[in-house]
């Protein structure tokens, strides 16, 4: 529900606060909403801003920097990374906490460039190489990036740590989704093992471990930050995109594959995290797709049984709707104290 100013007028004609309490009431509620991410025009110029720039020193990195060599390339990104931690530092001083929180970002992404420039120094990094070029730690998958990542996700924690901006996460997750990558051509040792079945396997499995830390965070989080959004979404990105690359073999299988999407679809709901039901939901679209297309394609029932299924569920939805507050209040009863909490407090 969308608070207004009118609703708090409404409020004191109601006798349930006085005039002076809804103006004041009103004034802290603006002031608080000037710091939570919305499709506001000051915050998207700060998103775009940022978005442009942290593109600049990663995807969109060109090879002509090659050119400033290991000690350039150092020097450069340290000059970088030094006065985006001043400007946050600014920033803060003066309650400006998203675009601040962008910067803070934008000098965790400086990082990897800089333990690269540092390894070229040091002659841990092969010279003359097209593929060892810095704009490819981006594109290809290759266990040698594995220290520049955890170097990022060493001074990404101390940096989240200093200044406890949710944006900051964002380049961590980021780095875990990467490393989740490196770590499977490492481990099965080569950068094309992580598209074999068990590359698959590995990966998922470290979507799962993503999306577990989220949770983990989600449940210690008492702040009104939201901290664990990136981790859910690369992590749910992660699972899923391993989960549904992978070659099922039977028609059991993709129905085992449409049942957990079904129950992302559920979690989703049950954490109020939209991006569970979004993987779900292409999820399940994909697998309603290849009945469609594949089993049932000579089929005149198959659209009338499917119509009837969405129309159920439909019903489904306006039976929970009408009780949801008793089935809601039922079904916490069998969760964790912790989880009940973040269930409620999501709820609310």
């Amino acid at each position: 529900m969308k608070l207004t100013r009118a609703m708090l007028d409404d409020a004191a004609q109601e006798g349930l606060l006085d005039a002076s309490q809804a103006g004041r009431l009103w004034h802290y509620l603006l002031e608080r909403e000037q710091h939570t991410p919305g499709f506001k025009t000051a915050h998207i110029l700060y998103y775009l801003g940022g978005l442009i720039a942290i593109g600049a020193m990663s995807l969109f990195m060109t090879l002509g920097w090659e050119s400033f060599g290991g000690t350039g390339l150092f020097l450069i990104s340290i000059c970088y990374i030094a006065a985006a931690i001043g400007s946050v530092e600014w920033l803060r001083a003066r309650q400006l906490l998203l675009p601040a929180g962008v910067l803070a970002a934008f000098a965790v992404v400086l990082v990897p460039l800089a333990v690269y420039g540092l390894q070229h120094m040091l002659g841990l990094w092969a010279d003359g190489q097209a593929g060892d070029a810095y704009r490819n730690y981006h594109y290809y998958i290759d266990w040698r990036w594995i220290l520049m990542e955890l170097a990022t996700l060493a001074v990404g924690a101390v940096v989240l740590w200093r200044y406890r901006m949710p944006f900051t996460v964002m380049p961590l997750a980021v780095t875990l989704w990467y490393m989740s990558m490196d770590v499977t051509a490492m481990l099965l040792g080569s950068s094309h093992g992580f598209f074999s079945q068990e590359g698959k396997v590995i990966s998922g499995l470290f979507g799962i471990a993503m999306t577990l830390m989220a949770l983990w965070v989600d449940l210690r989080n008492r702040s009104g930050k939201d901290f664990a959004f990136w981790l859910y979404v690369w992590g749910v990105l992660t699972f899923w995109g391993a989960l549904s690359s992978m070659d099922s073999g039977s028609e059991l299988g993709k129905l085992v594959y449409c049942m957990i999407n079904l129950l992302m679809i559920g979690i989703g709901a049950a954490l109020s995290r939209r991006v569970f039901a979004v993987f779900g939901g292409f999820g399940l679209a994909g697998y309603l797709g290849h009945l469609s297309y594949t089993v049932f394609k000579d089929s005149l029932m198959f659209p009338v049984a499917l119509t009837a299924i969405g129309i159920a569920i439909i019903a489904a939805g306006v039976f929970w709707q009408r009780r949801e507050a008793a089935i809601g209040a039922t079904l916490r009863q069998w969760l964790p104290g912790p989880l009940r909490l973040l269930v409620e407090r999501r709820a609310a």
